[in-house]
């Protein structure tokens, strides 16, 4: 089975089933980085964390805990897919430092600072004003590289992303979002982010969803495929992958747990509401794991080699899993 391409997804946020788990092997998917909070506090989590371990116990013949890039070399050779664990918010370390290290005992690897709003570390991209980083957030900065625990600023504001990138001594990551000179969306990222993001060592994880997208659902497999050389261009091969935000079978009134989450008691985006939310179409050529196999081949019309294939596919993720996910050696 290791004569398999290695392909590893940096983030997605799926209904998961057994269907889900067997179209990721079919698709050699060696890796999963899976959301398991939004907005949840650390007991929350916890609970999560619980649900994915009766996972792990029903589905073993499909699934395995990632936690360490040796966990993902083993799921590739066995056919199955290493699920990695990481949070889109701060909330689970609630205003605790010390939890930072138990959520890494725990099994979590990526962490974002702030989603969409501000929070206790960082500012989130849907603010007006971007402080940067806060007080607690350089702590936490600190504390995080200590341990391994990965920076994801995927949801945050361009000032707070490039302090960030700054203050960490390890590489961050940008899990799932693209260039906003591509897609000027709030979520994608200036080309000044991903210079200094590719500088820095860190990680770049395209993203599928839609919104992110240049023409939306409609975004064609050249013009994604285009889009990825550019960037691996301005910022190297070795700096970006994938990270398709991939949500496959949700609901819609999931979108409204995104944005609403238990800050909020306004109900835009509510159920019932005019301006109720749901999720967009995916584009045609990407509806669930198996279709990567569609974007490299796409990659490869568009000039890319094997080997860059190869890299981007997974090997970059694959090497950045290996430098980020232990605890930080003592000088």
């Amino acid at each position: 089975m290791t004569n398999r391409p290695l392909i590893i997804d940096c983030l997605q946020y799926s209904d998961w089933s057994e269907k889900i788990f067997r179209q990721m092997n079919e698709g050699n998917i060696a890796a999963v980085h899976v959301t398991i909070c939004y907005h949840e506090d650390f007991r929350e989590t916890v609970g999560n964390i619980v649900a994915w371990n009766h996972r792990f116990e029903k589905y073993q013949d499909l699934i395995l805990p990632g936690r360490s890039a040796n966990d993902v070399r083993r799921a590739h050779a066995e056919g199955k897919t290493a699920i990695l664990f990481g949070f889109q918010n701060c909330s689970p370390i609630e205003d605790n430092i010390g939890l930072v290290e138990v959520c890494h005992q725990l099994g979590a690897r990526f962490m974002q600072l702030s989603y969409n709003n501000q929070s206790l570390l960082a500012t989130g991209c849907y603010e007006d004003n971007d402080p940067g980083i806060t007080r607690m957030g350089r702590q936490v900065i600190r504390e995080m590289n200590r341990v391994g625990l990965v920076i994801d600023m995927s949801h945050s504001a361009e000032r707070s992303t490039l302090e960030a990138i700054e203050i960490s001594e390890r590489p961050i990551a940008i899990t799932h979002a693209n260039p906003a000179s591509w897609h000027p969306a709030l979520r994608n990222k200036s080309d000044t982010v991903l210079k200094a993001l590719a500088e820095s060592g860190g990680m770049l994880g395209f993203s599928l969803y839609p919104h992110h997208l240049s023409n939306g659902s409609q975004c064609t497999l050249d013009d994604f495929c285009i889009m990825i050389a550019r960037t691996a261009e301005m910022m190297g091969i070795d700096q970006v992958g994938f990270g398709s935000d991939l949500c496959q079978d949700q609901p819609d009134t999931v979108v409204a747990w995104m944005r609403n989450g238990t800050w909020t008691l306004d109900t835009d985006f509510g159920e019932g509401s005019a301006n109720a939310p749901g999720f967009p179409d995916q584009p045609t050529w990407f509806g669930d794991n198996r279709d990567f196999k569609d974007i490299l081949a796409g990659m490869r019309k568009v000039g890319f080699s094997d080997t860059d294939i190869a890299k981007i596919g997974g090997d970059n993720w694959l090497n950045f899993f290996e430098r980020s996910f232990g605890r930080e050696e003592a000088a």
